[in-house]
């Protein structure tokens, strides 16, 4: 049955109505500041992708397939929290165009680079397109709630029991056979975010057993410790005996945004504690200099100079999901401002370079840009300002509440809710 409802999108300010700020100028006190911010950057990280509204197109080397979806998640964020919707139809394209034959996101022709942590960064972008009732135009592929169901099916048929109790590996094909013997947190803790997500959006208890599974098998072989430091991963050969301790800030974050959803989605103080607790041994990523007080850093390989071009987008997940959770657990939010206010500010300077004088740099303790440019770095900046807007956004939506819309607010008088937002 097709029925007409008024748009369910924020009918907040459009692309025409948000006038871009340079980068150096934020001002945080300001959400028109913000926003304008935000735009400028935003225009910054699309630059590096040449995908249109009719087609999606790949990244060029030497970014890997997964930074797509992460990008796409970073564009989801944008529009939802701006209100700008200007690069939704590219959004929506290259999230439909990359479901592949089983409508999972397990796409053969990127088999040679597809992980598990591969495949749970586009399930991350589709769940935020379900949870906030995202235009998907295209009637024969499964809805995006769907879509995310899908994905977390073919995740859960890879939990593997040969060795260290259970656990995702790393890679899944033998074209990546040094990931076959490593399971690490980042596909686990996908596994883990995704669950709860699932979890809370549909009310299905499996969802939940799963959570709640995969989290205590992270903690019993100690991948996350006693102070709630998230490691890196552990060998299935030697039985995860082998705890890498490098610890990267979008690991934390990924399995502190999962419990703060089953925060609220289950009122167990336990998960509450959680979500605080990995946070604030999160606060190792922030301070590397006693003039650099509460700005952030990737502390594994920044100041040495060994970050790749994934590490470099690394703080753009870490600012994502703890800005999320704070809709769900408020009591991090002095911390929240605490670190990230000062933080976002030094990202912002970064954000200097280039032609224009807007390309973000990578290093934000430096006090302006340090001529480090690149993909990554443009989606650390715009998160982690963009971020500041989500107190005054709607919780993600769940049960009865998330809908498919199959058409885009075209036009000012759409966004001022008129009846031509289709639903399924």
């Amino acid at each position: 049955m097709v029925m007409f409802v008024k748009s369910l999108r924020p009918a907040a300010a459009g692309a025409a109505v948000i006038a871009a700020i340079a980068p150096k100028d934020l001002n945080i006190k300001h959400p028109s500041s913000i926003r304008g911010v935000a735009k400028t950057i935003a225009a910054g990280a699309m630059s590096y992708y040449s995908g249109t509204a009719e087609k999606f197109v790949d990244l060029p080397k030497p970014h890997y397939w997964w930074q797509a979806g992460a990008l796409m998640g970073s564009m989801l964020d944008y529009s939802h929290y701006t209100g700008d919707t200007s690069y939704d139809k590219i959004i929506s394209t290259a999230l439909l165009g990359q479901v592949g034959p089983d409508f999972d996101y397990m796409l053969p022709t990127h088999f040679g680079q597809e992980g598990n942590d591969d495949q749970a960064f586009w399930g991350f972008a589709v769940m935020s397109a379900a949870e906030r009732n995202f235009p998907h135009p295209d009637e024969n592929i499964p809805s995006w709630l769907q879509l995310g169901s899908n994905l977390w099916n073919s995740l859960a048929s890879r939990w593997n029991t040969t060795a260290c109790g259970g656990g995702l590996l790393w890679q899944i094909f033998a074209s990546n056979p040094n990931g076959l013997d490593y399971k690490n947190t980042v596909s686990n803790g996908g596994f883990f975010q995704i669950s709860a997500r699932l979890a809370r959006a549909t009310g299905n208890n499996t969802y939940l057993e799963w959570a709640e599974k995969v989290w205590d098998w992270t903690e019993g072989v100690g991948m996350i410790d006693a102070d709630f430091n998230v490691h890196d991963g552990a060998s299935a050969s030697h039985d995860c005996k082998d705890i890498n301790p490098v610890t990267f800030s979008y690991s934390a974050a990924i399995y502190l945004y999962g419990a703060a959803v089953l925060a609220d989605h289950t009122g167990d103080e336990k998960w509450v504690q959680r979500t605080e607790r990995i946070l604030e041994a999160a606060r190792s990523f922030f301070t590397p200099f006693d003039n650099a007080t509460n700005i952030m850093y990737e502390h594994a390989c920044e100041q040495v100079d060994t970050c790749n071009y994934d590490m470099k987008s690394f703080k753009s997940y870490f600012s994502r999901f703890v800005y999320a959770a704070s809709l769900f657990v408020p009591s991090i939010q002095p911390t929240i401002d605490e670190l990230w206010h000062t933080t976002a500010l030094a990202a912002a300077k970064s954000c200097s370079g280039g032609d224009a004088g807007t390309s973000c740099g990578h290093k934000w303790y430096v006090g302006g840009f340090d001529g480090n440019t690149g993909l990554g770095q443009e989606m650390c900046a715009l998160e982690t300002v963009q971020g500041l807007l989500v107190s005054a956004s709607k919780k993600p939506l769940k049960g009865d509440e998330i809908k498919t819309v199959r058409t885009f607010a075209a036009s000012p008088a759409a966004k001022r809710g008129r009846y031509d937002m289709r639903l399924a």
